[in-house]
């Protein structure tokens, strides 16, 4: 790893992990499996979890139980009505404990059964539903960035700044890119637990990196997306390394990051379908600010400090598209506008998106109108 001092700052860094992993290796009395349940918190961005055992090994998620937790403690309710119930849609195979231990994502609801202000799932899941004889395919770009404990881009100079941007875009080498052990890893990891993780490459600014989920179809785009988020976290929490989603984490002549989500229908992937992706980018470019509003967890706010028109974005302020141009809000690849098939790619959506409201979004306006 490139710099030592991040790990002289790292609780987590600094523990000798020989011991666990002695333990680790400790058979399992048989039918007992560790479910660790995974849910997205009361801020919309951030993650939580926690494990509890199973006394037989799940077949579907139809067998998991619903469990609850404390939703004052993850500014989901009140103290005095705290009880927030965890419901599981999806499961993985558990990278870190191996075996038949799962990963079990969950959407979350009030003591009322209602959803929680930052469930988008529930409705993205209607969406999809409403949508499934379209059969919408979705691929997302996941940039993040790598930081120090102090918050720094992992790998910087404490006191200065790397060389201007250029030579570190799928870098290699020592002085182009930081902690690679971390992308491989985490590329194993959601290979492993079974989610559609289909690359990943340095990005423009040092420290900055990206993997793509897809092509995913419907709602398991949304739940893939997710958990592979919170593998990248956990898979980080080993290095003493933090994951930040931030969609511009540093000011000034740096690339911001994005999710850019790829989109297509059943018609667009057809013979001729770039009429109907021409259709899609036409109602789009109607509902700029309803997209723009749905695009990062604070209405549009965190995009602001992105999608200024420079690095590769276009401006939050107006719509446009073009093929092959990346500093359009939809661009139609090259590829796709010679084939005359295939997707639309909307590079609108923040690092920090919640992939429900985004493909939820497009569904509803493309397909759904």
């Amino acid at each position: 790893m490139a710099s030592h001092g991040v790990l002289e700052n790292s609780p987590n860094a600094a523990i000798n992990k020989a011991v666990i992993g002695r333990l680790m290796e400790l058979p399992l009395p048989p039918n007992k499996v560790l479910a660790t349940y995974v849910w997205i918190d009361g801020t919309g961005e951030n993650l939580r979890a926690k494990s509890r055992t199973l006394d037989f090994i799940p077949k579907a998620v139809s067998d998991l139980p619903e469990w609850n937790y404390d939703g004052s403690s993850t500014y989901q309710s009140e103290g005095s009505n705290s009880d927030t119930y965890l419901r599981p849609v999806a499961m993985y195979r558990d990278p870190f404990r191996g075996g038949e231990n799962k990963l079990v994502l969950c959407d979350t609801y009030k003591y009322n059964k209602k959803p929680t202000e930052t469930n988008r799932r529930a409705a993205c899941a209607a969406a999809m539903e409403a949508a499934k004889e379209h059969v919408p395919w979705f691929g997302i770009e996941q940039e993040y960035t790598l930081l120090d404990m102090d918050g720094r881009p992992f790998g910087w100079p404490k006191n200065g700044f790397p060389g201007p941007q250029g030579p570190y875009y799928c870098g290699v080498g020592a002085n182009k890119v930081y902690a690679r052990d971390i992308v491989e890893a985490h590329y194993r990891a959601c290979l492993y637990a079974g989610i559609n993780i289909s690359g990943e490459n340095a990005e423009v600014m040092p420290s900055q990196w990206e993997f793509q989920v897809g092509p995913c179809e419907g709602i398991s785009a949304g739940d893939e997306l997710w958990m592979a988020r919170f593998l990248l976290h956990r898979v980080a929490e080993e290095y003493g390394i933090v994951v930040t989603l931030d969609p511009k984490p540093m000011p000034g002549d740096w690339n911001g990051a994005g999710a850019h989500c790829n989109f297509s229908t059943k018609s667009m992937r057809a013979d001729n379908g770039i009429l109907e992706i021409e259709k899609a980018i036409d109602k789009l470019s109607k509902q700029h600010l309803r997209h723009i509003q749905a695009y990062d967890p604070h209405g549009g706010k965190d995009n602001e400090r992105r999608l200024t028109g420079r690095h590769e974005t276009s401006s939050i302020h107006d719509f446009s598209a073009g093929v092959a141009n990346r500093g359009a809000s939809v661009r139609i690849p090259r590829a796709v506008a010679e084939e005359k098939k295939g997707y639309l790619e909307d590079r609108r959506p923040s690092s920090n998106c919640d992939p429900y409201a985004v493909t939820e979004a497009l569904v509803r306006t493309c397909v759904l109108e």
